[in-house]
């Protein structure tokens, strides 16, 4: 070995090297080399696992998003319903107008609103000229046919006596009788006119059909009084009586069954604070009005007093024979499909549309009385597109204390 430089040190080591080894030099190129090769692999394995995470996280948060957030809540147990609360409307026992059955001119009246009459009395007067002219005639005709029907008696006597003596002809005799007769149909004609016509002048004078209060006056003095045989008539005055009052009250279908003739009910009314008056389930219409899916109900109570008014409105307690359960939701949790009414409920992370029967409406609230639990989750404002086995995620409840 010569120190002289580098290329002859290196000839002497490559010198010393065994027959058939490879050079130093290339050996350390080789090692370069793998360990570039390595660092590209590293390279392009940490590039293309880095693009498949990437990938699958994009898929994860895709798939994610998809799922809907939903708001979720329980429903609310309400307490055995042992009484029901509705609003009904109070009408008269009896309620009719009053027509007039003659025309004319009104001459006079002698009750106004809320008069209390009795059965009978004089509410109105009219002057009828015409039916007057026409009852005289009348009259003067019946007077002339009952002449005639005296002198065809004569006649037809007469002949009867004559024709014995055989005098005259039966044919004569026949006629006389035929006459006889004809007089006769004459007279009852005319009378039966006459009749009629003292009927519609007996209608000049308006009196009240039952015991009742006058509610309503739509005529004065000098009006033209029309019975309607050129247009449709015009009602004069409107008579309740109000000894009872009738209150009608709409059943919700799911209550149909707990309401019975006989049965006792409460009636009050806001200008009655604190107060109840007492009366019976009159009758039912047995039937459900399919538009509004309710029982139509009346009460029957005593108003001797006149402290109730027709018209009024008013709220029925009944008290159900049998307490129903019952659970109240927001009503933004109803969906209305063609099949019914609807709510969403979560199963197993998924969206099921339960059938429910809905008992009273209190606005913001809907009362459920069969078709969900209290344990049931319903999804609140659900979309329209909502269906069964739809994916849903809850939303997560704030945090206590968290600004809403």
């Amino acid at each position: 070995m010569t120190p002289n430089g580098n290329g002859e040190l290196d000839a002497v080591y490559d010198n010393d090297l065994p027959k058939g080894a490879p050079p130093r030099r290339s050996r350390r190129g080789l090692v370069i080399l793998l360990l570039v090769v390595i660092l590209l692999a590293i390279a392009v394995y940490s590039g293309i696992h880095g693009r498949i995470e990437a990938e699958h996280v994009l898929a994860q948060t895709t798939e994610a998003s998809a799922v809907p957030t939903v708001s979720a809540v329980h429903p609310d147990v309400g307490a055995p319903n042992e009484e029901l609360v509705l609003p009904g409307s109070t009408q008269a026992i009896t309620d009719t107008p009053i027509y007039a059955r003659t025309a004319g001119y009104l001459k006079r009246w002698t009750s106004d609103i809320g008069a209390h009459v009795k059965k009978g009395d004089l509410l109105a007067e009219i002057d009828t000229p015409e039916v007057d002219e026409q009852l005289r005639q009348m009259r003067a005709d019946l007077e002339t046919a009952q002449a005639n029907l005296k002198l065809a008696d004569l006649t037809a006597k007469r002949n009867e006596d004559l024709l014995k003596t055989r005098s005259i002809a039966t044919q004569e005799r026949d006629n006389a009788v035929g006459a006889q007769a004809a007089a006769k149909a004459n007279v009852a004609s005319k009378q039966a006119d006459v009749a009629r016509l003292e009927r519609m002048q007996s209608y000049e004078k308006v009196y009240a059909p039952f015991d009742g209060i006058i509610t309503a006056r739509n005529t004065d003095i000098g009006a033209l009084i029309d019975a309607g045989a050129n247009s449709a008539a015009r009602e004069l005055f409107h008579l309740s009586a109000i000894d009872r009052i009738r209150v009608f009250v709409s059943v919700p279908e799911a209550y149909s069954r707990a309401v019975h003739p006989g049965d006792k009910a409460k009636v009050t009314l806001d200008e009655f604070p604190g107060e109840a008056f007492q009366g019976i389930l009159a009758r039912t219409s047995n039937a459900i009005d399919p538009a509004s899916r309710s029982l139509l109900v009346e009460i029957d109570v005593d108003n001797a007093d006149g402290r109730l008014l027709p018209g009024a409105y008013a709220f029925v307690h009944l008290s159900l024979a049998k307490p129903m359960k019952s659970v109240t939701l927001p009503s933004n949790a109803l969906i209305f499909r063609k099949e019914g009414i609807r709510v969403a409920v979560i199963h197993d992370g998924k969206a099921d549309l339960v059938p429910i029967v809905i008992g009273r409406d209190y606005g913001d609230r809907i009362e459920v009385v069969s078709g969900l639990q209290a344990t049931d989750d319903v999804i609140l404002d659900p979309s329209d597109s909502l269906i069964t086995g739809t994916a849903v995620r809850t939303e997560a409840p704030a945090p206590v204390g968290a600004p809403k």
